[in-house]
C-alpha cells in the first residue's frame, strides 16, 4: 500500500466521471480501484489519455447500477459507462485462466471460433495476470492509496518497463506483448528491463501468427500518437519491423528519405495539434513498391494514374497478407499516389479542380516529401506552394504562364446542330 505522501497523485488529477463509477461501486460493496495505464501516466508525469476501472462487480452487476451502462466483448464482457463523450471502461477482475490482455479482449482461437471465457478472479489475480508491472497498479480514491501486487511502483518510479512473471513465457502467451514493449518503452521514454527485453529479438517470429487485423490496431498505437521515427529504429533495431513489412525496404536501418520525413512529419503535426491520418503513413511506407510496379505498367503502355491506381492495389493485397489496411485509409493512400501524376498538368481547368478536391492537401504535402528524394521536383513543387498563397485573378494569372503553354487555349467551340427539314405532313 503506498500512501498519497508518497505517490503523490491528487484526486483532481483524475477524470470526475471516474471517480463517481469507483464511488457507487463502493458504495455497493464492491471493491473497485482504478487501474493500468491512468496510474501509470499519472506517476511518469504524462497525462492519461483515458480512466479504466477494475472491480469484483460482475458485468451484469454493473450494468444494473448504471443506467449509462452498456456492455461489450465477446470472449471478456466489459461495461461501457457513458457520460457524454467519455467513457469509462469497467472490467471485472480476472483470474489467471484469462490470458487476455486490457487491450486485446477479443481474441480468435485457430480454428476460427471467437471464444468467451469469463474467468473471473481476486484483485491479486487480476495484478498478476496483467502484462506489465507498471500497468498492474491499482488506485483506491477513497483512500487515496495505490495498491502493487507486483513491484510496479518502484518499476515506475525507476522508469524501468518489466514483464510481470516469465519474458519467455508471456510473450509467447501473447507475441503482440513484443510491440508492446517497444510501444511503452518509446513513448514514455522507459529503460527496458534486460531480461525482458533479452528474448524480443529470438521471438519476433511470432508474430506470424497474429491476425492482420490486430497489427493493424497496433500499428495505429506505435505510429500515430507523436513517436513515429524513434518507434520505427526501435523496431528495426528489435528486429520486428520486418516481422510487420517483409522485403519493403532493402535495409531497414536506412530507410527511404521520403519514409523517414513522413514520420517526423506525422509526429510534428501531433505535436502542433494538427490532425494525421494512417493512410499518409503507409503511402509513403508502400510508396517505392508502388511506382516501381507501376512503372513497369506505363512501359506495358498504362496510363500513369491508372498505372499507379493497379500497382497501389496490388501492394495494398500483398501487405495486407501482414498487416491488414482498413478501407478507408488505404483509399487515402491510393488517391495520394494517383493524383501524384496529376502535378505536372499546370494549366487550364484541370489545375484548378485539383486544388479543390478533397485529397489535394495530403497529396500536396506527399509531393513535399519527395523532393528531398527527387530534387527535379522543387520547381513543380514551389509552383504548387505559391498559387495556393494567391487570390483567384493572381492564381489564373499563374496558371496561363505555367509551363507547357497557356491556360488550356481558345475553347472548343461547338458545331451547330444540323436543323432537321420539316417533314412533309
Amino acid at each position: 500500500m503506498i500512501e498519497r505522501s508518497e505517490h503523490g497523485i491528487q484526486p483532481r488529477q483524475i477524470s470526475a466521471n471516474a471517480l463517481k463509477v469507483v464511488e457507487r461501486l463502493q458504495q455497493a460493496g464492491f471493491p473497485a480501484y482504478l487501474v493500468g495505464g491512468c496510474i501509470r501516466d499519472l506517476l511518469l508525469d504524462a497525462q492519461p489519455k483515458d480512466f479504466d476501472v477494475a472491480t469484483s462487480a460482475t458485468p451484469d452487476q454493473v450494468r444494473e447500477l448504471f443506467r449509462n451502462a452498456r456492455l461489450i466483448g465477446r470472449r471478456f464482457r466489459l461495461a461501457h459507462v457513458r457520460f457524454g463523450r467519455e467513457i469509462i471502461e469497467v472490467a471485472t477482475f480476472r483470474g489467471p485462466g484469462d490470458k487476455a490482455d486490457d487491450e486485446d479482449i477479443d481474441r480468435v482461437v485457430e480454428d476460427g471460433r471467437v471464444t468467451r471465457d469469463n474467468v473471473f478472479g481476486s484483485e491479486a489475480e487480476d495484478a498478476f495476470r496483467r502484462d506489465f508491472t507498471m500497468n498492474a497498479l491499482m488506485y483506491d480514491p477513497t483512500s487515496e492509496t495505490i495498491r502493487d501486487h507486483v513491484g510496479g511502483y518502484a518499476d515506475a518510479r525507476q522508469r524501468r518497463l518489466r514483464l510481470i512473471g516469465d519474458p519467455v513465457t508471456r510473450y509467447r502467451e501473447d507475441p503482440v506483448r513484443l510491440l508492446r514493449a517497444v510501444r511503452f518503452m518509446v513513448k514514455l521514454d522507459l529503460n527496458i528491463e534486460p531480461e525482458t527485453a533479452g528474448p524480443i529479438v529470438s521471438m519476433a517470429p511470432l508474430l506470424d501468427g497474429i491476425p492482420p487485423a490486430r497489427l493493424f490496431d497496433e500499428i495505429l498505437k506505435l505510429f500515430m500518437v507523436g513517436r513515429a521515427w524513434p518507434t520505427y529504429n526501435a523496431l528495426v533495431r528489435q528486429a520486428l519491423w520486418p516481422q510487420l513489412f517483409p522485403d519493403l525496404f532493402a535495409d531497414p536501418a536506412c530507410p527511404p528519405k521520403l519514409v523517414e520525413n513522413a514520420m517526423k512529419n506525422t509526429d510534428q503535426r501531433i505535436a502542433e495539434g494538427l490532425p494525421v491520418t494512417p493512410g499518409f503513413l503507409f503511402a509513403a511506407f508502400l510508396w517505392q513498391r508502388v511506382r516501381a510496379r507501376a512503372d513497369g505498367l506505363v512501359e506495358e503502355g498504362m496510363a500513369p494514374v491508372e498505372a499507379l491506381a493497379q500497382a497501389g492495389e496490388e501492394a495494398i493485397v500483398a501487405q495486407g497478407r501482414k498487416v491488414a489496411l482498413h478501407r478507408r485509409f488505404s483509399t487515402i493512400a491510393k488517391e495520394i499516389w494517383c493524383m501524384q501524376p496529376r502535378f505536372h498538368k499546370r494549366r487550364g481547368k484541370r489545375a484548378l479542380n485539383l486544388i479543390n478536391e478533397r485529397r489535394f492537401r495530403a497529396a500536396y504535402d506527399f509531393l513535399l516529401l519527395r523532393v528531398d528524394e527527387e530534387p527535379e521536383l522543387a520547381e513543380m513543387a514551389q509552383w504548387w506552394t505559391d498559387i495556393q498563397a494567391v487570390d483567384h485573378e493572381e492564381r489564373m494569372k499563374m496558371i496561363q504562364a505555367a509551363p507547357g503553354g497557356g491556360g488550356g487555349g481558345k475553347k472548343r467551340r461547338r458545331r451547330p446542330r444540323k436543323r432537321k427539314a420539316p417533314s412533309a405532313s
